[in-house]
């Protein structure tokens, strides 16, 4: 079943259950995903959906801080909720250990030596992780094992 399928077919469960946010954070997605279609006039496949996910996945992630600010711990915990929902579509997400052995790797790869080469090591370690690890995550660690 594609993510697409089980998207619908999690969108119909919800609305029975009457299930608000899992209906909503859904809603959110595929109007994402119809949005990237038509503007590229593709038809995205799981991969591209994974894409929107993760970027949305940022997104709450980044008005957490937001909210955590304005110290209003109700959309708090509703955005956490989202991203829960949003983390279920995705592949299972790699721990810090896991991401440091693929930097690891990857350093002695392309012979990376000093902070110069951040962006090379970026560039090589990103497609292995490709929605199963933060960006941000993955920028830090390769910081800390080039400095």
């Amino acid at each position: 079943m594609s993510i697409k399928e089980k998207l619908m077919e999690d969108l119909k469960r919800s609305m029975k259950n009457k299930d608000t946010i899992r209906k909503n954070t859904i809603t959110m997605v595929r109007a994402a995903i119809k949005q990237k279609e038509i503007d590229e006039k593709i038809e995205l496949d799981d991969d591209g959906i994974i894409e929107i996910i993760s970027k949305q996945l940022k997104e709450k992630k980044n008005a957490i801080e937001d909210f955590k600010k304005g110290q209003r711990q109700d959309l708090v915990e509703q955005t956490e909720k989202e991203m829960e929902i949003l983390l279920e579509y995705l592949p299972k997400q790699l721990t810090e250990d896991e991401i440091k052995e693929i930097v690891s790797e990857t350093i002695k790869e392309v012979n990376a030596t000093s902070m110069k080469d951040i962006g090379m090591v970026m560039k090589s370690v990103m497609p292995k992780v490709k929605g199963r690890a933060d960006g941000n995550t993955v920028n830090r660690i390769v910081r800390e094992m080039l400095s």
